[in-house]
């Protein structure tokens, strides 16, 4: 049992760089994604009169979505 113990202390803590890689990408595309939906939210106030940026895509919104047949393409 003390064997495993002074294996386990005499390695040294590291992270894998794979997982600090999928942290970092995750945190870029919730960013992302976040912004997204933000922009294309109602306006907070004060934000009423301002214009959509250019980098933001118009998401429009359906009549009844999930109702009706399947769209293709």
């Amino acid at each position: 049992m003390n064997l495993l113990i002074e294996i386990g202390v005499a390695a040294e803590p590291h992270f894998p760089l794979s997982f600090t890689l999928v942290y970092v990408v995750g945190f870029i595309a919730a960013v992302t994604i976040g912004s997204i939906a933000w922009y294309n939210s109602k306006r907070p106030v004060g934000w009423e009169d301002k214009e959509r940026p250019n980098m933001v895509p118009k998401v429009e919104k359906e009549k009844t979505p999930g109702l009706g047949e399947p769209k293709n393409g």
